[in-house]
Order: C-alpha cells, then structure tokens, then sequence
C-alpha cells in the first residue's frame, strides 16, 4: 500500500512539474538529441541570446542546455519520420544538436535566429 501511495505522489509531482514549465510564458514544448541519442522531452524558452533547454523528467529547474544563437547554423530541417519522434513534429539540425518541435515552434525559432543583430554572426577577433 506505501509502495501505490508513494508511485502516485511521484506521477503527481511529476504532472505539476510538468504542467509548471509548460505554462511559463515563452516557452515551448520541445524535444532535443545530442549526436545519435534518443529524443528527450522537456520545454525551450528564449532567453536573450540564448535558449534554454529543460528537460520534463529531473529535479532542477535549471537548463540542461544553452543554445547559443551566435554563430548557430541550421544545417537541416525536415519532418520527423513516423516512429522517430513525435507526430507532425519538424527537426532541426544545428551541430551535434537536434531539436523536434511542432511547426508553430519551428517558425518561432527560425524568426528568433533570423531575428539576431548583424553583428551577432560574427565573432570578434
């Protein structure tokens, strides 16, 4: 009975978790991949010239991954293939770095990088 009690507090604690990342303003519900690993769900939220990656399964609230919008090229985008990620999702290539998102999503984040000041792209010498 303890052992029911304590996996229903866990799936609670993990719902409001979930529910609490998602609902903070300016962000999106993204997954990311790093080289050939599997896709790991959390949320993406722009944060000046960066955007912050939070994966939905931990204990921190802190980003996993900071996405540096200088210097970031997209390589590749197409749709997610049926069974590799989720349905209608879109992935973007950038690096060692995978991104999946929803296309709404996807047209924020090509406007965000497109949006980056010209000297943004250039690295000082």
């Amino acid at each position: 009975m303890e052992l029911l009690i304590g996996l229903a507090l866990l799936a609670a604690l993990f719902c409001i978790r979930v529910v609490a990342l998602a609902s903070r303003r300016g962000t999106v519900v993204c997954c990311v991949r790093t080289g050939t690993g599997k896709w790991q769900s959390g949320v993406a939220r722009y944060a000046g010239g960066e955007l912050h990656w939070v994966p939905f399964a931990g204990i921190r609230l802190r980003p996993r991954h900071a996405i540096a919008r200088r210097g970031l090229v997209v390589s590749r985008r197409r749709p997610l293939d049926a069974g590799e990620g989720p349905e209608g999702y879109w992935t973007v290539e950038a690096g060692t770095v995978s991104l999946a998102m929803s296309e709404d999503a996807l047209t924020g984040f090509l406007a965000w990088l497109e949006s980056a000041p010209p000297s943004a792209h250039l690295d000082a010498v």
